[in-house]
């Protein structure tokens, strides 16, 4: 597998690891969030500022208000991190610059 599909497998793996067979398919509590966020994320946590972080994170991303995050509804959060961590990196230049062969 490529880099690219291996990250994608990682991200439906970790997914799959913390959420619960629900009546329609694998979903996400709000504590099965916390506890993703907790172990997989720690430092996005630790930053934050407001102790209702993850209640913020799943009422916006909740779509069909069913308390649950199905992988559709995930997705946006880890496309969203991974879009300000890509930013840092560059506005701060911290991130190695990698050459495609």
């Amino acid at each position: 597998m490529t880099d690219l599909e291996k990250s994608m497998e990682s991200m439906i793996t970790v997914f799959n690891k913390y959420a619960h067979d629900g009546k329609n398919g694998k979903a996400l509590t709000k504590k099965e969030l916390r506890k993703l966020i907790e172990t997989e994320l720690p430092n996005f946590l630790k930053s934050q500022k407001n102790p209702n972080t993850v209640d913020h994170i799943m009422k916006d991303l909740d779509q069909n208000k069913d308390d649950e995050l199905d992988f559709e509804e995930f997705m946006p959060f880890i496309a969203g991190l991974t879009m300000a961590c890509e930013k840092y990196c560059s506005m701060s230049q911290k991130c190695k610059k990698m050459s495609i062969d």
